[in-house]
C-alpha cells in the first residue's frame, strides 16, 4: 500500500452497506470474492487514509492481497464495470489512479 502520512491509523471507517450488502452481493451473486477483496484493499488505501483516490499498480494490490495480477484485473472489471471503482490514467502505460465510488451515498 502507497506510504502516506496518515495511513497508520489504527482503525478505518467502512460503511456498513460494504459487510451488510455488497460483500454478500459481489461474492454469492458475482462469485467475485476477488472483487471484494480489492475493493476493500483500494478503500483502505483511499478514503481509509482520508485521499479521494489512489495511484498504485497490479503489482502492489497483488502483493498487498495474495491475489493474482490476472484475478485482480478480473476484479477490476467487475467493479469498473459495477461503478464501484473509477479507474484513471494518462496512458496505457501509466500506473492507474483508482477512486473507490459510493453509489448507495445519497448526494447532498
Amino acid at each position: 500500500m502507497p506510504t502516506r502520512d496518515n495511513s497508520e491509523r489504527a482503525t478505518v471507517e467502512v460503511d456498513a452497506y460494504v459487510f451488510d450488502t455488497l460483500m454478500r452481493d459481489l461474492i454469492a451473486h458475482d462469485r467475485a470474492t476477488s472483487a471484494f477483496v480489492v475493493y476493500l484493499y483500494l478503500w483502505r488505501a483511499s478514503l481509509g487514509t482520508g485521499e479521494a483516490s489512489v495511484r498504485t499498480s497490479l503489482r502492489d494490490i497483488a502483493e498487498a492481497t495474495g491475489l493474482s495480477k490476472r484475478g485482480i484485473q478480473e476484479a477490476l472489471s467487475i467493479l469498473s464495470r459495477r461503478q464501484l471503482v473509477g479507474i484513471a490514467r494518462q496512458s496505457i502505460t501509466d500506473v492507474p489512479i483508482y477512486s473507490v465510488k459510493r453509489p448507495w451515498e445519497r448526494r447532498k
